[in-house]
């Protein structure tokens, strides 16, 4: 009896028996071997050669993302939007290669398989006989028992004879169902244990598709992909407002962030071609044994097509029998390899995209960098003459300007506005826009003027201490109740040294500090004019009323003409500088006196002006020489103490020192 009809037969439908199933499982398996001993074997990627391709797919996809971060323009959105339906398609086409791969494995049973794994191949191809054969031993069975059913429900036969036969048919149904279910977890355990049969690489696949879009790896949602063309449209595609509409700045700064930007951005597309390379390369890799079988495949059909045309009857159904089994090969590789190719055609089309979009932006970095260059040369260009210009300035002063202060003031004012003005053109220079740095200018200006506004005082003071009328190192001035000498005068600062004494000459050994605002304030400061060193003293001698007063006046006022002979010259000339000022007086700088009536006595009153070198030095010439007149004769008697004597006064006020002329 043959094999088939075993199968036919009833005993082979009612087979309860686990032997008679195990039997005639082997029976197909050996039956299957021989026939399929005469095709081809497949050769093609193993499971985890699979595994790491749709792992590399699906990190290329990954790094979708970082073009749509490059992306800066409406052409650049365009290129991202059509690299993001190429990328999902060519992610879809990994999926669908690696299902078609695991379902080629599944259905190979050749004897290469079997080869490579050894007696656990076996076992695996031994169990999957078993499997079929108890599936066609539920089939039959369902069958007989639908038909008993049928025959039950028409009355035709013994009644309750078809019921037990019925139920009979049943009990058989549910311990098959309960084999196959055994069997089927078996199946899963032995293809799956190592991870490397059809089963395990199924549900590896499985696991992957979790970590994509399910539109990406389902196989409906590819089918509907295929047939839906794709949109011109941007829809759903993450355009910024502003990225349309933001206009293009002119400042160093943003010319230089935007060199940068695109240094970063040519940086990535590299990276990307790079990755969209590799997986290209992958993917030949992945689809080279495939082709390999399939070239095989066809030189057996070129063979067989060849050896029908000398055979007979017998051996052409042999061959048709071969060239059929070869088809059904041939379709299973081909539906394999299919979504490779079509893959490494996308890739392509994507590589050459992203090509493209890499040689637009590294145009623009050249035409970026050409002009943030220009840009930095013209600013150094302009820095350059204003350096010049300033230069040319100072060997102006140094060369026409003879004055040390005023050559000072010239130097400072060249120094104050150099910086500015370089500052200015800096800051302009980085700037995007103008408005925004007045804008900014205003807003800080605002807010030092606010917080720093002694200071601020102090500095503009400065330009007036250092002015036409204002002070030098060297100059004694009065500040309130303090005089001294100048000895140094900052920016925020002067400093000077006090004096005190009966000629005011005197160091007390103290620097006094005060802000240059000092000038700026009601009180002021007080200082000779420039070119002059002179004050005014008044000695007063009270004389007797028994005393002779014809010749009072020139005698005493003569006796001071003649110590003040000796300093004519230098007051002469400080005279003459307060004539340039318009300050001077008709009498000039010379001795004035007053002669008035006391109830002590006569009152001689004399002011006479002293240069401040030698102002201790005149007062006592004076007083000696006043002392030696009231002794000629006739003698002039001075007055008792306690009506006055003699009294001299170093502290004369400007209303004092012009008092009455002789």
């Amino acid at each position: 009896m043959s094999v088939m009809g075993f199968l036919r037969s009833p005993a082979a439908k009612r087979a309860g028996h686990f032997g008679e199933a195990l039997a005639v499982s082997l029976a197909l398996l050996g039956f299957g071997a021989s026939a399929f001993a005469q095709n081809v074997p497949v050769r093609g990627p193993d499971p985890t050669q699979v595994v790491q391709f749709l792992n590399q797919t699906i990190a290329w996809y990954r790094q979708l993302p970082v073009q749509e971060q490059a992306a800066t323009g409406p052409g650049d959105w365009m290129i991202v939007y059509n690299n993001r339906q190429t990328a999902d398609r060519v992610v879809q086409l990994a999926f669908e290669f690696a299902r078609a791969q695991a379902d080629l494995m599944a259905k190979e049973s050749g004897s290469s398989q079997a080869q490579s794994s050894g007696a656990e191949s076996t076992q695996y191809q031994a169990l999957r006989q078993w499997q079929a054969t108890i599936d066609k031993q539920i089939k039959d069975t369902q069958a007989e028992m639908d038909a008993d059913k049928q025959k039950l429900a028409a009355g035709t036969g013994n009644r309750k004879e078809m019921q037990a036969t019925v139920s009979e048919l049943q009990a058989e149904l549910d311990l098959a169902n309960a084999r196959r279910e055994a069997l089927q977890g078996m199946l899963e355990f032995v293809g799956g244990a190592d991870g490397s049969g059809a089963s395990g690489l199924k549900q590896q696949v499985d696991a992957l598709a979790g970590s994509v879009p399910a539109g990406l790896s389902s196989p409906a949602a590819a089918g509907r992909l295929r047939a839906a063309a794709p949109s011109p449209q941007l829809e759903g595609l993450p355009l910024p407002p502003a990225a349309a509409s933001a206009p293009r700045t002119s400042g160093i700064w943003d010319m230089t962030a935007r060199v940068f930007a695109l240094s970063d951005k040519i940086h990535a597309l590299d990276s990307e071609i790079q990755q969209t390379e590799a997986l290209a390369r992958s993917s030949v890799a992945v689809r080279a044994p495939l082709l390999d079988s399939l070239k095989k495949l066809s030189e057996q059909g070129d063979q067989l097509a060849k050896q029908a045309d000398a055979a007979n009857a017998a051996t052409l159904a042999q061959e048709k029998q071969q060239l059929d089994s070869l088809a059904a090969q041939f379709k299973q590789v081909s539906a394999t390899l299919l979504p490779l190719s079509k893959q490494g055609i996308l890739l392509a089309g994507y590589s050459k995209n992203i090509a493209s979009w890499r040689e637009a932006t590294h145009g623009e970095y050249r035409t970026a960098l050409r002009a943030l260059l220009v840009r930095l040369a013209l600013l150094g260009l302009l820095l350059g003459a204003v350096i010049v210009a300033a230069e040319l300035w100072r060997r102006a002063i140094y060369r026409y300007v003879r004055d040390t202060r005023r050559r000072y003031q010239f130097l400072l004012l060249r120094r104050f506005a150099l910086w500015t003005l370089i500052a200015a053109i800096v800051a302009l220079a980085f700037a995007s826009r103008l408005g925004s740095v007045l804008t900014f200018a205003g807003l800080l200006t605002a807010g030092v003027a606010v917080a720093l506004q002694n200071v601020i005082l102090s500095v503009v003071g400065y330009f007036f201490l250092i002015g036409k009328f204002g002070i030098k190192v060297g100059d004694r001035v009065q500040i309130g109740g303090v005089s001294g000498e100048i000895i140094d005068i900052g920016l925020v600062r002067l400093h000077l040294m006090e004096l005190r004494g009966p000629g005011v000459d005197i160091p007390t050994g103290r620097v006094v500090a005060f802000s240059n605002s000092v000038a700026l304030q009601p009180a002021g400061l007080f200082k000779q004019i420039p070119g002059t060193n002179f004050v005014w003293h008044e000695i007063t001698l009270t004389l007797s009323p028994v005393s002779d007063y014809s010749g009072i006046k020139t005698r005493l006022v003569g006796a001071v003409d003649t110590v003040l002979a000796d300093y004519r010259e230098e007051m002469e000339r400080q005279n003459r500088r307060l004539e340039t000022f318009g300050a001077a007086t008709g009498s000039g700088l010379s001795p004035k006196s007053q002669l008035r009536f006391t109830p002590s006595g006569i009152e001689v009153v004399i002011r006479f002006p002293v240069d401040l070198q030698h102002a201790a030095e005149i007062d006592e010439r004076i007083s000696r020489e006043l002392l030696n007149a009231l002794d000629r004769e006739p003698k002039l008697k001075l007055a008792a103490p306690a009506g006055g004597g003699i009294q001299l006064r170093t502290d004369l006020t400007a209303s004092e020192a012009a008092g009455p002329a002789s």
